[in-house]
């Protein structure tokens, strides 16, 4: 059993930055391809981002693409997510999943191992 836990979230003004951290208990992190996603009121869940295991690969949507870095440390367990140049549509609950599969899954609806609890982010105009 994996747990995952997010933190960093908060309330910034436009153009501002934030790092989410999405810490995960056990022994096996590194067999787990880490994904963020996101989720705004009213809307569905939206990919964000992934990272391979070894963080040899990683995959953005296109509205974050040059304004978003994702990262892990497998002898943290955890995997990061750098958001700069933040926007008011950014706005949401943002959550990581992993997923033990062979290849990067992109599809919120896709039956990943485990989900985090998510953590809201916040931007003001």
């Amino acid at each position: 059993q994996v747990q995952l836990v997010e933190s960093g979230g908060g309330l910034v003004q436009a153009g501002g930055s934030l790092r989410l951290s999405c810490a995960a208990s056990g022994r096996t992190f590194s067999r787990y391809t880490m994904s963020w996603f996101r989720q705004a009121p009213g809307k569905e869940r939206e990919f964000v981002s992934a990272i391979s295991r070894s963080a040899s690969s990683t995959y953005y949507a296109e509205s974050v693409k040059g304004r978003f870095t994702i990262s892990r440390d497998n002898a943290k367990n955890t995997v990061y997510l750098q958001m700069n140049s933040l926007k008011p549509e950014d706005t949401a609950v943002y959550y990581c999943a992993a997923d033990s599969g062979l290849t990067i899954q992109t599809n919120p609806l896709y039956d990943y191992d485990y989900w985090g609890q998510g953590t809201q982010v916040t931007v003001s105009s």
